[in-house]
């Protein structure tokens, strides 16, 4: 069996896979992390990389052993229980995330965000800084992916809608003005979107299309990320900065946001148009996040609000 040490040998932050599992049995076996799927009478064994793997999604009709989960943790990847297809079996219901026990990660990201979190001021001041951040990434995405181009997502289309979302962010004086002013920026990138590969009439709805359906699917799998950066830092999901002082797990959203708007979203629709399956729309995600370096972009930008935010 692998020593505890071998199994942390690549950085969270450079860790290449996310897994979503569904009617399988998940189990340890000659010491590595396992899932069979039965189909029929035939019955088949897959391995989990758990040494290059950050979060495993389980979904409808999974079981998962004790052994299995006492791996997964030492490896310190992040499990998390969903409803079929990744989403929540109810509309309302937050993702559930099982995090390794560890006394001995980093303390100094927990200490630097409790030296702002308590004060409403410093923190609209990271809730800004987060926003900002999430700008130049959507920039920085949209800028560089050519995959994207190919499918008619120019930037520069969106040249108003990113400068006034950025005006707003700057004059914001409350994490509610802040919150609308997201809000409106989203709107229009649906709007955007929608008309670029032709969904037209598309409205959010959690129980809505297949391009509502690769959004809820695509938004658990930055949790993942979310929820691990946070872990692997130590600082508690609860300590938001956008989503409300008292959301379960709200932090998580707060991090998940970086990432979605450029990653996620387009990809969703432009799935959904091709008719994907949820599998490849999955792998399509999955594989922008490693290109764009999404994991590294966000442990870098909370990081940095960790060490570098003004203090009470």
């Amino acid at each position: 069996m692998e020593a505890l040490t071998d199994l942390k040998a690549i950085l969270h932050s450079k860790r290449a896979n996310i897994y979503y599992l569904e009617k399988c049995r998940v189990m340890q076996k000659d010491g590595r992390v396992l899932y069979l799927a039965e189909r029929d009478e035939d019955q088949r064994f897959w391995n989990i990389p758990i040494a290059n793997t950050t979060a495993l999604l389980l979904g409808t009709g999974t079981s998962i052993t004790q052994p299995a989960v006492r791996m997964l943790s030492s490896a310190g990847v992040m499990i998390g229980f969903s409803g079929g297809g990744a989403t929540p079996l109810l509309a309302a219901t937050d993702i559930e995330w099982l995090s390794p026990q560890s006394e001995y990660r980093p303390t100094e990201y927990l200490q630097g965000w409790m030296r702002f979190w308590f004060e409403d001021e410093h923190r609209l001041d990271v809730a800004k800084q987060f926003q900002m951040a999430r700008i130049e990434y959507f920039e920085k995405v949209w800028t560089q992916d050519k995959d994207l181009k190919a499918e008619a997502f120019d930037l520069a289309d969106l040249r108003l809608e990113l400068e006034t979302f950025r005006s707003e962010i700057l004059v914001s004086e409350t994490v509610n003005w802040l919150l609308r002013a997201e809000a409106q920026f989203t709107k229009a990138l649906y709007k955007y979107s929608a008309k670029q590969t032709g969904l037209l009439g598309f409205t959010r709805q959690y129980d809505g299309d297949q391009a509502n359906s690769f959004l809820n699917h695509g938004n658990y799998l930055a949790y993942g990320l979310g929820a691990t950066t946070l872990w692997v830092l130590g600082i508690p999901f609860g300590f938001a900065v956008m989503h409300g002082k008292t959301r379960r797990g709200a932090l998580v959203f707060d991090v998940a946001d970086l990432v979605k708007d450029a990653v996620i979203l387009p990809w969703a629709f432009i799935s959904a148009k091709d008719k994907e399956s949820e599998q490849s729309f999955r792998q399509q995600c999955l594989l922008k996040f490693t290109q764009h370096k999404s994991l590294d972009f966000m442990f870098n930008t909370v990081k940095k609000a960790a060490l570098e935010a003004p203090s009470s």
